[in-house]
């Protein structure tokens, strides 16, 4: 599913070029659930923005479902990511102007599906999310744990093969942390969708398959043995 070959990515500041990610091979299988882990700066965050797309790596290749992503232009990136990638993120990036159906509706209206297809989609989404009834609700009346499920509920609007979630329980709660954690295993247990999840946290991270640590911009042990 996805194949990092001797990918690294510099950045070029003003103080100087800073290396974020060193030289790195990664494969990871298709229905895996791989948590990312280690201290801020390790390149956690880096390392999510270039699979999904959204960064180019400064050498090396990223081959995603058979997508060698750099090189794709910016408009075919956006396409990738549009039909493959869902993102879940932190603090949950609802627009929240827009009602709950409208947030889970927004890549399906970008890539102007039909409407029937639309509320259909969204209906069956909310279910699979246990939100039915809130179609009509916006962002600011739902708890912390309910917008996470609608983030999670548009991320898997376009049927992706790759979810991303960047410290998808970070704020939030023991409980709704780990209703969040059960339901990620279930997407990826019962539709074998390959999730990448970045997080601090120890026992969210023992909810994935596998853990890989980064440190220094660089893998440096797989599994929690020893990470706090």
């Amino acid at each position: 599913m996805i194949q990092l070959k001797n990918v690294t990515k510099v950045f070029h500041l003003e103080a100087g070029s800073f290396t974020a990610l060193k030289p790195t091979d990664l494969h990871l299988k298709k229905g895996e659930f791989i948590a990312i882990m280690g201290p801020s700066g390790s390149g956690k965050s880096t390392l999510l923005q270039l699979l999904g797309g959204l960064d180019l790596p400064t050498d090396g290749t990223i081959m995603i479902d058979g997508v060698q992503l750099e090189q794709l232009n910016e408009k075919e990136r956006t396409l990738f990511r549009r039909e493959k990638v869902g993102f879940v993120f932190q603090n949950y990036q609802l627009l929240p102007m827009m009602t709950v159906a409208e947030n889970i509706a927004l890549s399906l209206a970008a890539h102007k599906a039909p409407k029937a297809e639309i509320d259909a989609t969204v209906e069956r989404l909310l279910r699979e999310v246990n939100l039915e009834g809130k179609a009509g609700s916006f962002p600011s009346q739902l708890s912390g744990g309910q917008q996470q499920r609608v983030a999670i509920a548009r991320a898997l609007a376009m049927k992706p093969k790759l979810i991303l979630a960047d410290e998808p329980t970070g704020n939030l709660d023991r409980k709704n942390g780990q209703d969040i954690l059960q339901l990620l295993s279930r997407l990826n247990r019962e539709e074998q969708i390959t999730i990448v999840m970045v997080t601090h946290d120890r026992q969210a991270a023992a909810a994935a398959d596998r853990v890989i640590v980064l440190r220094d911009g660089e893998v440096a042990q797989f599994g929690l043995e020893g990470v706090s």
